[in-house]
């Protein structure tokens, strides 16, 4: 079909010719938030002016009410300046996940078992693989945190959801000298630009017990135990 349409820049008329080729996006990670405000109301309104320049595709409040708040093909503004592995846009290829919380709290029960439940419905719809499943902090080292050290990802990945190591394989790993823990963290996907801040949201991640910037000996064990699972996921 032909048809006039304004121009939206110099008001000029121009021509417009409908294609049917094109697509939306597909999201191919989930980035996991906390609201880091005051309850799920305040969330809403945050997310709803648009003088913030911020928003997220979900909402889960304490309670485990599920709000969603964009539609999954659209892009929404959660991720910020950030990065994982070669993704430098991960706005354009992700769904955010936002759970009502202050950093400071566990998380409710209610809250995990219904995040369970919506990843497992955004995973089986857009065949979003596990390892793609991961935080605001792991993404934006040294500017985010969230969400936060007391966030269960090994509860997560024991439902399938997110990465986790093998503990019991733990004591036996051997950290001899040929051991590149920078190249691990790249590999794993983190922006190694700051290196001490990748070892600190590494550590939030998967040794929140120790949290601090620089590697211990278990993390580095743990950095080897998590390299062999993703290599075993390809």
């Amino acid at each position: 079909m032909r048809y006039i349409q304004p121009d939206s820049v110099n008001n000029q008329a121009i021509n417009v010719i409908e294609s049917q080729n094109f697509s939306l996006r597909k999201p191919n990670f989930i980035i996991i938030h906390h609201t880091d405000q005051e309850s799920c109301e305040q969330t809403y309104r945050t997310f709803a002016l648009k003088r913030t320049q911020v928003s997220s595709h979900y909402v889960i409040c304490d309670d485990g009410t599920i709000t969603q708040m964009l539609n999954d093909l659209l892009r929404g503004w959660h991720a910020g300046n950030s990065s994982w592995g070669n993704v430098t846009d991960l706005n354009s290829v992700s769904i955010g996940i936002e759970l009502d919380n202050d950093g400071e709290e566990p998380f409710s029960y209610a809250q995990i078992n219904n995040l369970t439940w919506l990843l497992d419905h955004l995973t089986e719809k857009y065949n979003i693989p596990k390892q793609n499943i991961i935080g605001h902090a792991d993404i934006a080292p040294g500017r985010k945190v969230d969400p936060s050290a007391l966030f269960p990802w090994k509860t997560l990945a024991e439902s399938g959801y997110g990465i986790w190591y093998d503990e019991s394989k733990l004591d036996a790993v051997v950290v001899d000298s040929t051991f590149n823990p920078k190249k691990a963290l790249k590999f794993i996907g983190y922006n190694i630009s700051n290196i001490e801040n990748a070892i600190y949201s590494f550590k939030l991640h998967f040794n929140p017990t120790e949290v601090s910037k620089t590697l211990s000996e278990k993390d580095k064990k743990i950095l080897i135990l998590l390299e062999d699972e993703l290599l075993n996921l390809q």
